[in-house]
């Protein structure tokens, strides 16, 4: 509860937070975000980590020379591909089991979603899925519970973390700048955390209220 509390604290002022950690870790910044962004990509149970909107927001700091923003984006495509890379990995060990039991730290109900979003898509699904929030964990662990073959994966992967990326780092950069989206950076922030957040909270309680009336 108390990791949550600090999660949702920071996102709550993400930009002033974000450069703090650049003044306090100089060039282990990039270490951080990197770590992140792995961490929301790689692991089913990270889905609420901030994604979208902190990689925006690194780019808005990247405008004003806080941050490299072609190293920025290289380590976190890095990172998003290698993310990607484990999730699919688990997901290819665990197999099809990942269905059959309903855990409380993997949502039975996202990764059924997510399976109908990558039936209908296909490999098409792992580079739509960056942009969908909870879908973009989802999707790669799906793909190897589904056992896409790893070529294939890799090269919508590859192609998926360098769109995602590139626009939102890139996106952050050019537009952060503006004072009206300057200003409500934090705003920005708290939007796409709660996209990420809401659906999650929605799942749980369905799951506790389906054991209560299993009781």
């Amino acid at each position: 509860m108390e990791t949550f509390t600090q999660i949702f604290s920071f996102m709550m002022h993400i930009d002033s937070q974000l450069q703090v950690l650049i003044q306090q870790y100089g060039l282990y910044i990039y270490a951080i975000l990197f770590v992140v962004v792995f961490g929301e990509t790689g692991f089913v149970v990270l889905p609420f980590l901030p994604g979208d909107s902190l990689l925006f927001i690194a780019g808005a700091f990247s405008a004003d020379g806080l941050m490299n923003p072609w190293l920025l984006t290289v380590l976190l495509i890095v990172a998003a591909v290698l993310g990607n890379t484990v999730n699919y990995s688990i997901g290819r060990f665990i197999g099809k089991k990942a269905f059959e039991t309903d855990s409380r730290w993997i949502s039975r109900d996202a990764l059924i979603k997510t399976h109908e979003f990558y039936e209908r898509h296909g490999g098409k699904a792992i580079i739509l899925a960056r942009f969908l929030p909870i879908v973009r964990t989802f999707a790669p662990f799906v793909a190897g519970v589904s056992e896409m073959n790893r070529v294939r994966f890799q090269q919508f992967n590859i192609i998926g973390a360098v769109l995602w990326v590139t626009i939102f780092v890139w996106g952050g950069y050019w537009f952060g700048s503006v004072p009206i989206i300057r200003d409500h950076l934090s705003t920005i922030a708290i939007i796409g955390f709660l996209a990420a957040l809401i659906p999650a909270a929605l799942g749980f309680m369905w799951r506790l209220l389906q054991r209560k009336k299993k009781m």
